[in-house]
C-alpha cells in the first residue's frame, strides 16, 4: 500500500495529494459552484458530505441519495473525481451506483467494528480506493483493526485519514492532533498512505494553513480540506471551511521539504514540542478550573484562600518528583510558584464575586 495505490488516472504522484470540497453537499448550485472554483485552481478530487452523522439530532444531516446526481454532474462536466463518506452497506451501494471514485469511512464508523465490517462486506470484490479515518478516540489498535477489515475484504487501494481525536475539555483544536498516533501507524504499516484532515483537527479556518504545513513537515502524503464557495453561510461546520481561493493560497505557500536530506528530522521533533506545549496549556487550563471550584468551596465555607501547610507540601513533593524525573529542582520550584500565584488569583476572583 503506497501513495500510488490510491491514485487515479491524471492525478500526480507527488505530495501533497489534495482532496477538497464542502463539508456538506447542500444544493446542486452550491456543489457545482464550489467544484468549478476548485477545478479552475487545479483540484482533481472533489469531496462532499452526502450522509452527515451529527453529534446531536436536529442539525443538517445531509441530502443523502438526492445529492449523488450532483456529484455525478461534477464528474461529467468538470472531469473531477468524487469522494464521499460511507457508513453503511446501503451507502456503499448507492455511492457506487453513481460512479463515486473514492470512499472514506468516517471517525464515528471506524470506532465501531460492526459498522466497519458491514461496509467491508459491501465492498467485497470491488476495486476502489478506500480511506479510513481514525476513530473518534485515540485508539491505534481500533484504527488498525478498521484498516485490516477493509483489507480483508479484498480492497488493496487503502489509505488512512488523520482527523484528530475528541477531548471533553476546551482546547486550541477542535480535535487534538496527537501526531504521535499517526506516526506510530506509519511505523507499523510503513507503506500506508496517510492523509491529514486539517479542517476537523483545527475546527477554525485560521488553523488550516499551519496544520497543513505541519502535516507536510511530518511527511504526510496528502490533505483533505473542506472548501466552500461561501463558507460563512455553510449549513454545517461553517467555521472550519475556506474558500477555494484561500485553499489555493494555502497550497501555493506550503513548503514541501525533502526529509531525505537530513539524518535527523527536526520538523518531526518540533511538531512533538508543539503538541506537548498544547497539552501543557490544556492541562494548566484544567488546573485553573479546579482552582476556581476550590475557591467557590472556600467561599461557601468561610475558609481562607491560602492554606500554608498544603502549599508547602505541594512545593516539596512536586520538586522531589521533578528531580526524580531528571529536571532541575529550582526550575520546578519557579514553575510551581507561578502556577500557585495564578491559582490564588483565580480564587480571589471567586471570593470577590
Amino acid at each position: 500500500m503506497e501513495l500510488e495505490s490510491i491514485l487515479l488516472p491524471g492525478v500526480d504522484a507527488k505530495r501533497p495529494l489534495l482532496i477538497a470540497g464542502p463539508c456538506s453537499a447542500e444544493t446542486e448550485e452550491q456543489v457545482m459552484e464550489t467544484a468549478r472554483q476548485l477545478a479552475a485552481r487545479g483540484v482533481k478530487i472533489f469531496r462532499a458530505g452526502v450522509w452527515k452523522p451529527r453529534t446531536k439530532p436536529g442539525g443538517f444531516e445531509g441530502n443523502g441519495v438526492k445529492a449523488l446526481p450532483w456529484l455525478k454532474r461534477v464528474k461529467e462536466e468538470l472531469g473531477m473525481y468524487t469522494a464521499v463518506e460511507v457508513a453503511t452497506a446501503a451507502h456503499v451501494r448507492e455511492a457506487l451506483a453513481y460512479d463515486v471514485d473514492i470512499l472514506w469511512v468516517g471517525a464515528r464508523t471506524s470506532a465501531n467494528p460492526f459498522a466497519v465490517q458491514e461496509v467491508a462486506d459491501a465492498l467485497e470484490g470491488m476495486d476502489i480506493p478506500v480511506l479510513i479515518k481514525n476513530p473518534v478516540n485515540p485508539d491505534l489498535d481500533l484504527w488498525i483493526g478498521a484498516i485490516q477489515r477493509i483489507y480483508n475484504a479484498g480492497i488493496r487501494r487503502i489509505g488512512a485519514i488523520h482527523r484528530g481525536f475528541s477531548s471533553y475539555d476546551k482546547k486550541i483544536y477542535r480535535n487534538l492532533p496527537q501526531w504521535h498516533i499517526p506516526m506510530e501507524l506509519k511505523r507499523q504499516i510503513p507503506n500506508l498512505p496517510i492523509i491529514c484532515d486539517p479542517s476537523h483537527i483545527g475546527g477554525k479556518r485560521e488553523l488550516i494553513s499551519p496544520l497543513c504545513q505541519q502535516a507536510m513537515d511530518l511527511n504526510f502524503d496528502g490533505l483533505i480540506v473542506e472548501a466552500h464557495c461561501n463558507p460563512e453561510k455553510a449549513w454545517s461546520d461553517a467555521a472550519q471551511q475556506v474558500t477555494p481561493e484561500v485553499l489555493d493560497f494555502i497550497m501555493n505557500t506550503l513548503v514541501i521539504r525533502d526529509t531525505n536530506q537530513t539524518t535527523e528530522n527536526l520538523s518531526a521533533l518540533r511538531s512533538q514540542i508543539d503538541e506537548l506545549d498544547n497539552s501543557l496549556l490544556e492541562l494548566l487550563a484544567r488546573r485553573m478550573r479546579v482552582s476556581r471550584e476550590i475557591g467557590q468551596y472556600k467561599k461557601e465555607h468561610d475558609m481562607p484562600i491560602l492554606q500554608t501547610q498544603r502549599y508547602d507540601e505541594i512545593i516539596h513533593k512536586r520538586v522531589e518528583q521533578a528531580k526524580q524525573m531528571g529536571m532541575d529542582g529550582e526550575f520546578m520550584k519557579t514553575v510551581l510558584i507561578a502556577i500557585h500565584e495564578e491559582s490564588v488569583r483565580h480564587q480571589q476572583e471567586i471570593m470577590n464575586l
